[in-house]
């Protein structure tokens, strides 16, 4: 097996960079949802999980202004707006053009607040996720769909802006898979938004078989497989060159729904790791299970 590919996402929910070479930590990839925008009235951190809220953010694309160093403070990065006008983070302009694009205030930050959330809809699919979850989470709807309140980072370090955990993995096996299940979809792995693309190995759903088993990254960096990754509305959006789809998610709800111990039956794609062992990633860097 081999690193096909490698992702980080400057701000959350916004289109990132593929990069050749990346250093990990103990808080992911580095550089990886260092900034995010926030909701100055309540603390929610804005997430395309929820479309018609922040659904605008995947028109945007962020870099860093310049590479990021482990242990400082994250760089400015370089916000690129749908008509090509090219923001910093650093200026006091970006907060307004921001919100004027989004209809509401909104701050581009580094800085997590105390509490964060964000919100998440549940497109009408059978088999997305537990009934009971998003029952008890629950607290709006966009016409017929519900949209939940989740609390940000439970497996992941204080202080960052993941959703659930600091490290995503995921195959080309994948993504294979699900084309050739998938009634025409596209597949592309810029919708399921991993930090590492594995290829080189067997064919299906490869990444089943790494659940609670570490996973050598490279020369030194380690990652231990919490879980498998649920996938969610985000999925199926437009973005990029790539058309709203909601096909692609159906196509996982009906063909790779996994039990997640204590969290009940969810459609899964990819999995979710923590960093057990630090160290510099290249594209075609082995990958080995341990």
């Amino acid at each position: 097996m081999h690193i096909d590919a490698l992702y980080r996402f400057p701000v959350k929910s916004m289109l990132g960079e593929r990069v050749e070479q990346a250093s990990v930590t103990g808080r992911g990839l580095l550089g990886d949802r260092a900034y995010a925008l926030v909701d100055p009235a309540d603390g929610t951190v804005a997430s395309a999980k929820h479309p018609r809220k922040w659904g605008a953010l995947l028109g945007l694309s962020a870099r860093f202004a310049t590479e990021p160093d482990p242990g400082a403070a994250p760089p400015p990065v370089l916000v690129t707006m749908p008509d090509g006008t090219e923001l910093s983070s650093d200026s006091p302009a970006t907060d307004a053009a921001l919100s004027e694009l989004l209809g509401r205030p909104v701050r581009l930050t580094s800085e997590v607040p105390p509490g964060s959330r964000f919100e998440e809809q549940w497109p009408a699919i059978d088999g997305l996720a537990p009934a009971e979850f998003i029952a008890g989470t629950t607290h709006a709807f966009e016409g017929e769909e519900p949209v939940s309140v989740i609390d940000l980072a439970q497996m992941a370090p204080p202080g960052t802006f993941f959703d659930l955990a600091a490290l995503h993995l995921m195959t080309q096996a994948t993504l294979d898979e699900l084309t050739g299940l998938g009634d025409g979809s596209t597949f592309d792995v810029l919708r399921y938004r991993p930090n590492v693309l594995v290829g080189g190995t067997d064919p299906g759903f490869a990444e089943d078989a790494w659940v609670g088993r570490s996973v050598c990254l490279g020369d030194s960096a380690r990652a231990g497989v919490r879980m498998l990754t649920m996938r969610c509305v985000m999925t199926t959006l437009a973005q990029g060159d790539l058309p709203e789809d909601r096909g692609t998610l159906r196509t996982v709800a009906r063909h790779h729904r996994r039990e997640i111990p204590g969290l009940g039956t969810w459609a899964c794609a990819g999995v979710y790791a923590d960093v057990t062992g630090e160290g510099v990633l290249r594209t075609g860097d082995p990958v080995t299970l341990v």
